[in-house]
């Protein structure tokens, strides 16, 4: 059976974006991580960090991960933070591919600057915080993935053609 093809990255590096076009381009599932979390709880999350706080947030990352994974086949656009927890890695890793998609802070800056939907950059929406926060993850996520992409000045379509090259170049389509 096909593995699922886990998408990670800062916010703004287009995992949402990519896991559509992958879907459409290979007929696969796709299901985005956030959006199944607001679906499952009945509140945004951004409510969710104001009433429950970040830690809570990551349990249920986990908890519907764990749901999610037990699906093959499937495209799965991942919280920025999903990877943070190793037993998130460990779940990924069981059943899926991971590519890490890549892009400057200034990309990310000008892709995420008008959203009122990124918790950890309200009240910090600026190009130096990006960077801070994306050089904490950076080791993590290239630790972990099996794939890397970077979007920096390309189109979608060209994204999504370097994943399922590389995918398919490690044997695991």
């Amino acid at each position: 059976m096909k593995k699922n093809i886990m998408l990670i990255g800062f916010m703004g590096a287009g995992k949402t974006t990519v896991s559509r076009e992958l879907s459409i381009l290979t007929g696969r599932k796709e299901i985005d991580m956030d959006a199944y979390i607001v679906e499952k709880e009945g509140c945004s999350i951004n409510d969710i960090f104001k009433n429950h706080g970040e830690e809570y947030f990551r349990q249920l990352e986990t908890r519907y991960l764990a749901d999610i994974q037990r699906e093959r086949g499937l495209i799965v656009s991942c919280g920025g933070g999903a990877v943070i927890k190793d037993e998130n890695v460990k779940l990924m890793k069981e059943n899926g591919v991971i590519v890490l998609l890549t892009a400057l802070p200034e990309t990310i800056y000008e892709r995420v600057k008008n959203s009122k939907d990124r918790p950890i950059l309200n009240g910090n929406m600026n190009i130096e915080f990006i960077t801070g926060l994306m050089n904490k993850r950076k080791d993590r996520y290239y630790e972990v993935a099996d794939i890397i992409v970077e979007t920096d000045k390309k189109s979608i379509k060209n994204i999504c053609g370097e994943i399922m090259e590389k995918y398919s170049n490690i044997n695991m389509l």
